[in-house]
């Protein structure tokens, strides 16, 4: 499972998840991905169940990018201890995401295997995801017609 190598801090606090993903919004390396559509909290358990799914449909042909990592640890207090006594000590890991966020990218097989290799990977997800491709856009070279000749 993911988790970080090293921290600064073993505890952290819960933060808060409001507003929308400034970063890691656009398709980077991929044709086709999948994007969250609400906020959560995606735990390293979670996003490698995704991953194991998303490459057996895909019978590892093709590219895959996971775009998140879970670098913050949430703590628990043991079954049966009593109020106060400090916070308690790490038990996972999760990947903070806001709505807008890229989850997962996937590159180099058709489209309706992406879409279904995708919707399969988001159903292990705790937030609903929608599928994205990324928008080929034609460029006209210079040399055949964006020169305008004066006369």
């Amino acid at each position: 499972m993911l988790m970080p190598k090293r921290v600064k801090r073993r505890r952290v606090m819960r933060g808060r998840m409001t507003g929308v993903a400034t970063r890691g919004n656009t398709l980077a390396y991929g044709t086709y991905g999948i994007i969250a559509t609400e906020p959560c909290w995606i735990k390293s358990n979670q996003i490698e169940a995704a991953r194991v799914a998303l490459t057996r449909y895909i019978k590892r042909t093709g590219k895959v990018w996971i775009k998140i990592f879970p670098d913050k640890p949430v703590t628990k207090k043991a079954a049966g201890s009593r109020m106060g006594s400090g916070k308690g000590n790490p038990e996972f890991w999760v990947a903070v995401v806001k709505p807008g966020r890229i989850l997962f990218e996937i590159e180099g097989v058709s489209e309706e295997v992406a879409k279904e290799a995708l919707r399969l990977a988001g159903r292990k997800l705790p937030c609903k995801v929608k599928f994205v491709k990324k928008d080929v856009a034609v460029e006209v070279d210079a040399v055949e017609g964006g020169e305008k000749n004066e006369e």
